[in-house]
């Protein structure tokens, strides 16, 4: 089975947060697919980190490793519907990359951000429950 991941799956993951281990049983044996914007979604979230002063630069560079080891397939997307659904259902245009990802490759999607998953069922995409 293929799962369409999003950024805030993978941050909890190689961020070793609480539910890593549940998010890691519900993705084991599948493929995983994403919108090519997710490396730099990661990098975000971590530059993001240290302004909270919540991790450090080696923290971060132990967290890319993580990343770099996690099979994740960047699935091409078309950027005219995402900006579309963007506008329609006002969200960010990385989460509506997400959301056209799973629409487009007919995957169910996952998600910890959950007016992202919201939107996602609203047009009609399976979610992953946690």
């Amino acid at each position: 089975m293929d799962i369409t991941i999003d950024a805030s799956v993978v941050m909890a993951v190689i961020l070793n947060e609480p539910s890593k281990a549940t998010l890691l049983d519900r993705t084991h044996g599948a493929e995983l697919l994403s919108a090519p914007s997710l490396t730099w979604e990661i990098g975000n979230a971590l530059t993001a980190l240290f302004k909270r002063r919540r991790i450090d630069v080696g923290q971060a560079r132990a967290a890319l490793k993580s990343f770099e080891l996690i099979p994740i397939r960047l699935a091409e997307i078309e950027l005219e519907p995402a900006v579309e659904l963007a506008e329609q259902h006002n969200v960010y245009a990385y989460d509506a990359y997400v959301i056209e990802c799973a629409r487009r490759y007919q995957t169910p999607m996952m998600s910890l951000d959950r007016r992202q998953c919201a939107v996602a069922r609203d047009v009609g995409i399976e979610i992953v429950e946690l």
